[in-house]
């Protein structure tokens, strides 16, 4: 049974044509799963099915331990996304519901190799001396 309903299924096409260049989605499970780790990967599956801009890559947080500290990825589900280099992007659980939008802008902003932010923005950032972790904690209560 598919996660992404067939209503839903035309509008996330259209977003996903909108992409420019290629997009990895790197997914970690393992092989006694975690909650939500089957229906990740099968959303990511899906997602990937769309495009061809999109590749996917499974690993098991266990069994690819090194893919994993090279990603830094310490729990799962997790879901990873690349572009022409590494954003620092990851998403920890099931990116559904309003989390879901948000996973299509970042695969967007990823593919157009830009961040959506402005001008006088990237320059304050730019002045940034050392690296910065900033994580954002989403529930829906």
């Amino acid at each position: 049974m598919s996660l992404i309903q067939e209503k839903d299924r035309l509008a996330i096409q259209e977003r996903l044509n909108e992409m420019k260049h290629p997009v990895k989605i790197i997914n970690f499970s393992q092989e006694f799963e975690c909650q939500y780790c089957r229906e990740t990967r099968q959303l990511m599956e899906e997602l990937n099915a769309m495009t061809d801009k999109i590749s996917l890559e499974v690993y098991d947080l266990v069994k690819d331990k090194a893919i994993a500290e090279k990603y830094k990825v310490e729990k799962i589900p997790a879901t990873v996304l690349i572009g022409e280099k590494d954003y620092g992007i990851r998403y920890f659980g099931i990116p559904a519901g309003y989390e879901f939008a948000t996973l299509l802008d970042d695969i967007l902003m990823v593919s157009h190799r830009e961040s959506g932010l402005e001008q006088n923005s990237k320059e304050k950032l730019a002045l940034l001396k050392e690296p910065l972790h900033l994580q954002v904690f989403v529930t829906p209560t």
